[in-house]
């Protein structure tokens, strides 16, 4: 489980449309140099096993300067039309604005929040955005594979 983070064109992130489709998806991952798409995303876990997920829309960000720790991994995956991180920090939350800016999407969390160009939380009125808060109040630090 865990907290997830949505680059989405959906009113809601799990509205059925409009979506960003896998080949789109792709064709930004290509040319975004800090990007690559491998297709999977492994992780150490107990007794020294690894934890793979594989789906065609995965892709890591090699960009990422992991703060706490230099190991971490940030993985972005395409998922029912939606580019989803898991357990997102400022640093990922502000890669994905950008991204979504260039595939004319927004960032949208789990709760329905909104996420701007500093990684903040957007306060919504019934108009639309209004005033950044504090984004860390509601989103995890864990890492994406820590759900329990």
């Amino acid at each position: 489980m865990g907290y997830d983070l949505h680059i989405t064109r959906k009113t809601n992130w799990f509205d059925a449309s409009p979506a960003i489709d896998l080949h789109e998806w792709l064709e930004y991952v290509a040319s975004d140099p800090d990007l690559q798409h491998d297709g999977f995303a492994e992780t150490p876990v107990a007794k020294g096993d690894v934890l793979r997920i594989e789906s065609q829309g995965i892709c890591i960000w090699k960009g990422y300067s992991g703060e706490a720790n230099p190991e971490a991994m940030v993985w972005l995956s395409w998922n029912a039309g939606n580019i989803v991180a898991k357990n997102p920090d400022e640093d990922v939350r502000q890669k994905m604005w950008h991204i979504a800016q260039s595939l004319g999407a927004k960032v949208q969390g789990d709760e329905g929040e909104h996420y701007g160009q500093d990684g903040g939380m957007i306060e919504t009125t019934t108009n639309g955005p209004s005033s950044p808060v504090n984004a860390g109040a509601s989103v995890s630090k864990r890492s994406w594979w820590k759900f329990w």
